[in-house]
C-alpha cells in the first residue's frame, strides 16, 4: 500500500461511484478542488482511496473521503485518515474537521473525532460536523 499526492481530477471517478452513484461526475467536482491537497491510496498500481484535504490557517477540512466499495472494509480507509492526521500534525493544524454522513460517524470515532453539531439532510443523506483537536 502506498499513499501519495494525486490530482483533483484523479478522485473524480472513485467519488462518484462511492458517495453518489446515481449522479453525474460533475456532481462531486468541488468549485475550491484546485485549492486542496489530494491524496490516494494505491496498491498494486490501483488507485483504491482518495481523501481531500483543504487548510485554512490553523483549521483544516477533509472532504469526498471515498474507497471503492470491494477494497472497503480492508484498512485503505484507516491509513488515509491516519496519514491525514500526521501530515496535519506536521503543518501545525490545531483542528481537523469534516461532514460526515451519520453512518459513517462511529468509524471517525475510532479515530478522536466528536461529532460538533446537529445532523442535516442533503439529497436524503444525513450528515454530522466532526472534528478532532489535533
Amino acid at each position: 500500500m502506498e499513499i501519495k499526492k494525486i490530482s483533483p481530477s484523479d478522485t473524480w471517478s472513485i467519488r462518484q461511484s462511492v458517495m453518489w452513484p446515481d449522479k453525474p461526475l460533475t456532481y462531486v467536482q468541488l468549485a475550491e478542488d484546485e485549492n486542496g491537497l489530494h491524496y490516494g491510496v494505491f496498491e498494486n498500481a490501483e488507485l483504491l482511496s482518495v481523501v481531500s484535504l483543504f487548510i485554512e490557517s490553523e483549521n483544516a477540512q477533509f472532504r469526498k473521503f471515498a474507497t471503492q466499495v470491494i477494497h472497503q472494509g480492508k484498512g485503505h480507509g484507516s491509513a488515509l485518515l491516519n496519514f491525514l492526521i500526521q501530515a496535519c500534525e506536521k503543518q501545525h493544524i490545531k483542528t481537523l474537521w469534516c461532514n460526515a454522513r451519520t453512518t459513517a460517524y462511529p468509524f471517525y470515532q475510532k479515530f478522536g473525532f466528536e461529532i460538533v453539531s446537529e445532523t442535516w439532510t442533503k439529497d436524503g443523506i444525513e450528515f454530522v460536523k466532526m472534528s478532532k483537536t489535533l
